[in-house]
């Protein structure tokens, strides 16, 4: 119990404020299906923290540092234009997507921005210490969800009284700058 517990509030605190909630604020606003973005969210944490806590230690040794921060610099650039697109199901005022739509586009985008983020790495840690892989995954798994249903709600509710317009160029200069700050190495991934 204690290794889920640890796992739950380590990650819970680490995850206020990082790109992770800001993309779960930007995708309920864009897609407007909160369920399925809770749901995509679930699994691409869980996936994501069960491989960072099964083979974590052994990418960690092939990894390099340099590398990985391109990569996830360059991502954030490709959200930062992408949030500019407007979605073509109707017109460009917010999306409709369907559920498997959302869901789809959030489990990978969730996936992948997870990759080499403090939680995950925290994940490796919390797995090596208390050896209990299960308490450890499920402990942080819940820990980021905690964080970002609150931002999957009010970027739902936002989506509703805000233009889209401005919510797209609020998201694309944030992930920019996101993108433009790892790059630089002026944040870690």
């Amino acid at each position: 119990m204690e290794a889920f517990l640890v796992s739950l509030g380590v990650v819970a605190i680490a995850e206020i404020g990082d790109k992770t909630q800001l993309l779960a604020f930007v995708l309920a606003a864009r897609f407007r299906r909160p369920l399925p973005i809770i749901t995509g969210i679930a699994a691409a944490t869980l996936l994501n923290h069960a491989i960072a806590g099964w083979f974590g230690v052994l990418l960690a040794g092939f990894a390099d540092a340099q590398w990985l921060r391109w990569l996830v610099g360059a991502s954030f650039l490709l959200f930062a234009f992408w949030a500019l697109v407007p979605d073509k199901l109707d017109g460009g005022e917010g999306s409709r997507a369907t559920g498997a739509g959302a869901f789809v586009a959030t489990t990978i985008a969730f996936f992948l921005v997870e990759i080499g983020d403090k939680t995950q790495v925290a994940t490796v840690a919390l797995a090596a210490a208390y050896q209990s892989l299960a308490a450890v995954v499920l402990g942080t798994s819940l820990g980021l969800l905690l964080v970002n249903i609150p931002a999957v709600v009010m970027g739902e509710g936002a989506a509703r009284r805000l233009p889209m317009t401005w919510i797209r160029r609020g998201a694309a200069a944030s992930f920019a700058a996101l993108g433009i700050a790892t790059l630089a190495g002026w944040i870690g991934i």
